[in-house]
């Protein structure tokens, strides 16, 4: 009899141990999927076209995506933008356009001149970086009053 109650114990706790188990697999897969280094530019590898075609319209398009991007649009001040260009990103020649700008941060002083890397692909805004290393590096900014007149 004694075996029997020790097989139950056992076998109670071996079912808490795999939901546990099952629990622990369950968030280590989640959380592979976000992997904070994951920013792959998979859509760009799989492309044949050697050449990315000329963001055209990249100004209006800094425009309307930054005025949802910003917490404070209407705090930009010292507002930059370089033309793209050409640069390797992932073995890739990709568009990036450089920004610069000034605002407000939450305690409503300015927070100092950040730099950003705007990625085109097929000629439209993919998504920009917040550090952008040598990707701005040697580029000619021109003012971008557009920028600074953006309403909240």
């Amino acid at each position: 009899m004694d075996q029997v109650v020790k097989f139950l114990q056992m076998s109670g706790n071996w079912v808490t141990s795999a939901r546990r188990a099952a629990a622990v697999l369950a968030v280590i897969a989640v959380a592979g999927c976000a992997a904070p280094g994951d920013d792959s530019l998979s859509y760009v590898a799989g492309r044949s076209a050697p050449n990315q075609p000329f963001p055209a319209n990249y100004r209006p398009e800094l425009i309307a995506f930054l005025k949802t991007y910003l917490n404070n649009p209407g705090s930009v001040r010292q507002a930059s933008v370089a033309t793209p260009v050409q640069r390797p990103v992932r073995g890739r020649d990709l568009y990036v356009a450089c920004l610069r700008f000034n605002m407000r941060g939450t305690d409503g002083r300015f927070t100092g001149v950040k730099e950003r890397a705007v990625l085109y692909i097929d000629g439209r805004l993919d998504r920009m970086l917040e550090e952008p290393g040598d990707l701005c590096a040697n580029v000619n900014y021109a003012p971008f009053p557009e920028l600074e007149k953006l309403a909240p």
